[in-house]
């Protein structure tokens, strides 16, 4: 594979790994229940687009 056609995959990638470090971070400050079931259901639907390693530990 060319270095010009793995540029969006690589962008994909740097920016989803951005956005759920961004999600993990607000669940560890979220103090109300509410707001950590949201946050957990935003990691959970990003966790089901792309299988692996589970993006929230139980």
């Amino acid at each position: 594979m060319s270095a010009p056609s793995r540029r969006p995959e690589i962008r994909r990638r740097r920016t989803r790994k951005e956005k759920v470090a961004k999600l993990r971070k607000r669940l560890a400050a979220a103090t109300s229940a509410t707001d950590k079931d949201r946050l957990t259901a935003k990691l959970h639907r990003t966790e089901l687009v792309s299988p692996g390693n589970p993006l929230v530990k139980n």
